[in-house]
């Protein structure tokens, strides 16, 4: 079950590493991972889950962002050339959200799992 307090604070914390750490992303990720496991206080398998969503939701969060701004913002001949550049990249994009989605999942929950394995340990 997910401890949803732990889960947004994850969700923040990977969103701002991601928006302003990018080239410290792996560091970044494990430590809010550790973060999120350890906040979720429910042993290994909770805090694994809990990071892995979180790492989830960021991601899916970045995606969403990632697509207004690319299909708004940036182009010189306006909206539809945004519309018509997103177009041709939609199934490159799909294939990186779903790398980054794996990614940040895997990351986030490898290290979730060791927060939350020391804040059962600390628990008793």
């Amino acid at each position: 079950m997910a401890k949803w307090s732990a889960v947004i604070v994850g969700f923040i914390l990977a969103i701002i590493v991601k928006a302003f750490f990018a080239p410290y992303e792996f560091v970044g990720l494990l430590i809010v991972g550790f973060i999120t496991g350890y906040i979720a206080h429910s042993g290994p398998l909770s805090g694994l889950w809990n990071a892995a969503l979180a790492g989830a939701l960021g991601t899916i969060f970045g995606a969403i962002l990632f697509i207004l701004i690319v299909t708004f913002g940036g182009s010189l001949t306006g909206i539809f050339g945004g519309l018509t550049g997103f177009t041709l990249s939609g199934i490159t994009s799909l294939v990186a959200i779903i790398e980054s989605l794996i990614y940040y999942a895997i990351v986030m929950g490898i290290t979730g799992a060791i927060g939350g394995a020391i804040a059962s340990k600390n628990k008793d």
